[in-house]
């Protein structure tokens, strides 16, 4: 029997949308107020999931405890009250949308937890504009 559980967290990060090789011009067609110069920000809110056997011995799929301090080094530490441009070495070359973000911190969890269990992230932008990756 697999369970599916699940650990909410949250970060405050700047950013700024936009491609180098591209024109001012044409970042503000693609990207409009996103490609502000002087970036901008967001409280993401995270949902981490796990799923997997339920472990026989502690009744755990994972215990809550080791997921809390995957996400708060991994992730918390990493990105809270940071330029991701400029201060997170994975969107030194990667546009930090949404899309890019959650893949970035799926990369970073994943190498963390057993390789029995599934990994689904959940990353909020804003409360209405939300994505999500397992991997696949």
């Amino acid at each position: 029997m697999k369970v599916k559980v699940s650990r909410k967290a949250h970060f405050n990060a700047a950013h700024r949308l936009y491609r180098k090789d591209w024109t001012h011009e044409k970042n503000d067609e693609i990207f409009g107020k996103c490609n502000n110069p002087n970036f901008h920000g967001h409280n993401y809110e995270l949902i981490v999931s796990v799923t997997g056997e339920i472990d026989k011995e502690t009744g755990y799929v994972i215990d809550m405890k080791v997921l809390k301090d995957i996400i708060k080094d991994e992730v918390e530490d990493a990105f809270d009250h940071k330029n991701l441009n400029l201060e997170v070495s994975e969107f030194k070359n990667l546009n930090p949308t949404a899309e890019n973000i959650v893949v970035v911190i799926y990369n970073k969890i994943r190498p963390k937890l057993d390789s029995k269990l599934d990994l689904e992230i959940t990353l909020f932008e804003t409360p209405r504009n939300f994505v999500s990756y397992t991997g696949a």
